[in-house]
């Protein structure tokens, strides 16, 4: 059985804490991923295949800070994203194990992101109603990455990062 996922029927969270001395100033960040696809076969051969464009960050929420994030900063936020920090690099996972064991799928594979590629392992639960859940933690430096930082470096992203998946999973088998 094949699932196909999308922004149509799912959302791609990323989260993002902040750090330094300004922390008290700064945001945590919940963001959606606008464009996005995979594929996850659960066959003889299971497999999740998922790809991201680095430019389709949507700032959902920013939840801190001295000052509520406007409306100015949400926007700016995704571009200084994309010239800053991936600079439109692709942002590709390709499983290399998948096992399944009842709702419960068990993934480890290549995840290409800032221009590298990193071991990634998380578990999704999979519903008998088709609703896909999961998660994975991350470290910028783990890809060799120093977190964004502003005001002199008083304000940082901290380092580790989530990403979430919570998607009604559809058969392409089913058209």
């Amino acid at each position: 059985m094949s699932f196909v996922l999308g922004p149509d029927n799912g959302t791609l969270t990323v989260r993002t804490g902040k750090g330094g001395a300004a922390s008290k100033a700064g945001h945590n960040l919940r963001m959606e991923v606008t464009r996005w696809t995979a594929t996850l076969e659960l066959g003889d051969q299971p497999s999740l295949a998922l790809s991201a464009d680095p430019r389709s960050f949507q700032v959902v929420e920013g939840s801190g800070g001295v000052m509520p994030l406007g409306d100015e900063e949400k926007a700016a936020i995704p571009q200084t994203i994309d010239e800053e920090v991936l600079k439109g690099t692709p942002i590709e996972f390709r499983s290399t194990e998948v096992s399944v064991d009842g709702d419960r799928i068990d993934v480890q594979g290549q995840l290409t992101l800032f221009g590298s590629e990193r071991p990634v392992t998380f578990t999704l639960e999979l519903g008998a109603d088709g609703h896909l859940a999961g998660n994975a933690r991350l470290k910028h430096s783990d890809w060799g990455v120093k977190p964004y930082s502003a005001l002199f470096g008083t304000l940082k992203v901290a380092d580790e990062l989530e990403v979430a998946v919570d998607a009604n999973a559809r058969s392409s088998d089913d058209g």
